[in-house]
């Protein structure tokens, strides 16, 4: 199980775990694995606590899911081999619920595939966010394409939409594609850089908002985190048993085209698809 502990990233994160540890207080009771609070608490609190919020209060709940850990009053009740996770539960409501314990990091052990550069350098020049810079290298590269051997297109950068019993949630980007045999796919894409972590939660998300607005097609979770060296984990994600697994992943590094040899292309061949 990986270790519990709260990261300390300056003053922001600080307020943000007193404030989020104050609800969790008021609402936990041994035993429960699961329990809703609302919008509201955490202008409430804050109010008691003396805190100043946020514009957006979305970036509370969106830090502890992918920047910061749970304060360790909060992390130290959960049972081992599970930790608590924030979770969307309908129209201005969140809710803590206890998951299992599994980080989704790139797997050392899988070799680094190289792949021609195709990213305009104009773009690379002006990204804006980590975030924004690995949605561009997958899309300029066709990485999607050739990691899932899907034909795919770009549909929509950051929808936004309502679930049921979820509430609002936003897909980084979403694509559709076909294949050789004519089926239509369509792909939630969670990206993320720097020290932003990949989360089950919004891939749970991203799947309930599909399963709504596009019944008709086969949904495939996607994952892509930018790693050193100019490298993209790209992971393919399945709902199995009420739980999300890692069905496929790959690491590609985007390299100058004359930097892919003959010994790289023999390789490949060799490797199993």
């Amino acid at each position: 199980m990986t270790k519990k502990r709260t990261r300390r990233l300056g003053k922001k994160p600080n307020r943000y775990a007193a404030l989020i540890e104050r609800i969790f207080k008021a609402h936990y009771e041994g035993g429960h694995e699961s329990f809703v609070f609302t919008r509201t608490e955490l202008e409430s609190t804050a109010k008691k606590l003396r805190i100043k919020l946020p514009k957006n209060l979305g970036d509370i709940i969106y830090s502890f899911r992918y920047r910061a850990y749970l304060p360790e009053g909060i992390t130290r009740t959960a049972p081992a081999g599970k930790r608590w996770e924030i979770k969307g539960a309908g129209a201005a409501q969140y809710k803590f619920e206890l998951v299992y314990d599994r980080a989704i990091v790139p797997n050392p052990q899988y070799t680094v595939i190289k792949v021609p550069d195709g990213t305009p350098g104009l773009v690379e020049k002006y990204a804006l966010t980590d975030e924004q810079a690995t949605l561009a290298r997958v899309r300029y590269n066709r990485l999607l394409d050739i990691f899932t051997g899907v034909t795919c297109y770009a549909l929509q950068s950051h929808l936004r939409t309502t679930v049921p019993e979820i509430g609002q949630l936003e897909i980084d980007e979403l694509y559709v594609g076909v294949d050789k045999r004519g089926v239509h796919y369509v792909f939630p894409v969670q990206a993320k850089g720097g020290k932003d972590r990949l989360g089950i939660v919004q891939v749970e998300q991203d799947i309930a908002a599909c399963n709504v607005r596009f019944p008709e097609l086969v949904c495939r979770p996607i994952g892509a985190l930018s790693m050193p060296e100019n490298t993209i984990a790209m992971f393919e994600f399945q709902a199995q048993n009420g739980d999300i697994l890692i069905a496929a992943e790959r690491h590609y590094r985007l390299v100058p085209s004359e930097t892919v040899t003959d010994v790289d292309l023999k390789q490949y061949k060799a490797q199993p698809e």
